[in-house]
């Protein structure tokens, strides 16, 4: 019988809802079913690709290593023509970014192309459509988080894991996608604690992605009446019924310590005491009772006396307005724009951040009153940022390096288990960190992970990751050779040795995707 176009995509079609039902990986014929129906799940490449001439990173790879997680083939070539600091400004103002492709492989709006009057291959929105399955819990309902409740946590985190890694990938929105990760960090929640495992796709969805290159003050507040933080940290049960409750503490320890004025930020133990006072009432409703996953503020659970906050007197009987009171004062206070621009400093300069560029960052942040692109608009304009002592010195964590080595290889992937699989025996798994500093950021706590680096960077070159695949033959025809591969992959021209190298094992790309420059960004 000839395999025809419709006989493939029809046969592809049942065998991937076969695949769906029974739990079997479908990951190789789905990538093939797109490519037919033109959804890939890699943006197309230019026909000839250009390479940096450089023998050293230039400020156009510098650009790309750190506002993103790492350069695709063509994007050297894109931002050299445009400008670094217009490249930038794109990323700045995400909204504006036409970002087709890495919406349509999470939403997964496929159209068929099968016959009309075929009942085989299910049409656009029908039930059964295998393309639009993948994410069903991930879709925004408006805001209603009762319905994740109705999903096995276990599919959550998959699903949460799979699009975050595939935005990471494909999102042409890299900036906003970094701090997405950075913030995911400052607020990290375990979702394996009590009902956070349904409500951190809210909390992903709501405070996080909503605010990322948002405000920083619409970031906390939506962060501490996040669902999944009143679960994490306890403010759900922070209550006073009658005198001489104690309130409890656990939420506004962080919120001091790690969310705003940072450890040195200069509070007391009084002032988290007072603080906690300011935040009882609030709470969520458990699963066991009608809209389960509400937030609500209980005038009777809260302790509406007067409080001092870091010497800022908060007048008794506000309510519910002590939180917005408190939060205020915190954003506004010196030691929370110092803590915050240490941190960015810290992901975007140096592990040990220079103290110029803390200094000049902390005071953008204070002139904006917390707008997140003017902070790092002038973080990005320091001196310190731009050094060339700084480049190619930031070790990739271990999410960073693998984005950036599918990213560099233009991958197809499907995100699924064979490659987060990866990720956990990495260490660094998304949404898998206990405590609430989240993952480290620092060089030291990565850099025992080079066996499983190593072990990845065989495996892609080699497509032996199911449900990932790359063409290097592809690659290295569109760039004229493999020295002009190893140029883009590296962000500058490799060395003799990286040469030879590369030529003498017959598996170049493995090596230079495993080398030491690559391990930096």
């Amino acid at each position: 019988m000839r395999l025809t176009r419709r006989r493939f995509l029809v046969a592809g079609a049942g065998a991937i809802s076969a695949a769906a039902c029974d739990g079997a990986p479908r990951s190789e014929l789905e990538l093939d079913v797109r490519r037919w129906l033109g959804k890939p799940t890699a943006p197309p490449l230019p026909p000839s690709l250009t390479a940096p001439a450089g023998t050293t990173l230039d400020p156009v790879s510098h650009a790309l290593n750190r506002f993103t997680f790492g350069p695709r083939p063509g994007d050297y070539a894109r931002v050299a023509a445009l400008g670094v600091s217009a490249f930038l400004e794109q990323q700045l103002a995400p909204q504006r970014l036409d970002d087709r492709l890495c919406e349509r492989v999470i939403r997964h709006e496929c159209e068929s192309l099968a016959d009309p009057e075929s009942s085989l291959w299910p049409r656009r929105g029908e039930a059964g459509d295998p393309l639009q399955q993948l994410f069903p819990a991930l879709k925004d309902r408006g805001g209603r988080v009762g319905e994740l409740y109705e999903y096995k946590e276990k599919v959550l985190l998959d699903e949460l894991t799979r699009a975050t890694v595939l935005r990471a990938v494909l999102s042409e929105r890299q900036l906003f996608e970094v701090m997405v990760q950075f913030w995911t960090d400052h607020f990290n929640i375990d979702p394996s604690k009590a009902e956070c495992k349904w409500l951190k796709v809210a909390d992903d969805r709501d405070v996080i992605r909503a605010h990322a290159l948002g405000n920083f003050r619409d970031l906390l507040r939506a962060s501490a009446v996040s669902p999944a933080m009143l679960w994490y940290l306890d403010g759900r049960v922070n209550r006073r019924m009658r005198a001489g409750d104690k309130p409890n503490e656990n939420y506004a320890r962080e919120l001091l310590e790690l969310h705003t004025l940072g450890v040195h930020g200069g509070y007391t133990q009084q002032d988290v005491i007072e603080v906690a006072r300011c935040l009882t009432g609030w709470t969520v409703r458990d699963r066991k009772r009608t809209f389960k996953g509400r937030v609500e503020f209980n005038p009777r659970q809260h302790d509406d006396g007067p409080k001092r906050v870091l010497g800022n007197l908060i007048p008794a009987g506000l309510g519910a307005a002590d939180l917005d009171r408190v939060l205020a004062i915190l954003v506004a206070h010196p030691g929370t724009a110092r803590h915050l621009a240490w941190k960015l400093c810290r992901r975007f300069i140096a592990d040990e951040p220079p103290e110029a560029a803390v200094r000049a960052t902390a005071a953008a942040f204070t002139a904006a009153q917390g707008d997140i692109p003017a902070t790092l608009r002038a973080l990005f304009a320091t001196p310190e940022f731009s050094a060339p002592a700084v480049r190619g010195r930031k070790f990739k964590r271990p999410f960073h390096f693998v984005v950036s080595a599918l990213r560099a290889t233009n991958a197809e992937t499907d995100a699924q288990r064979p490659l987060t699989e990866f990720l956990v025996r990495l260490g660094h798994a998304p949404f898998r960190y206990a405590t609430p500093d989240g993952y480290p950021e620092e060089a030291t706590h990565w850099q025992s992970t080079l066996l499983w680096r190593w072990n990845f960077a065989a495996a892609l070159a080699a497509n032996r990751i199911r449900g990932t695949r790359i063409e290097p033959d592809d690659l290295v025809r569109r760039a004229g050779g493999e020295t002009t591969l190893g140029a883009l992959v590296l962000g500058r021209q490799p060395t003799p040795d990286e040469a030879a190298a590369g030529g003498a094992s017959g598996a170049g790309l493995a090596l230079l995707l495993a080398s030491p420059a690559f391990q930096y960004s």
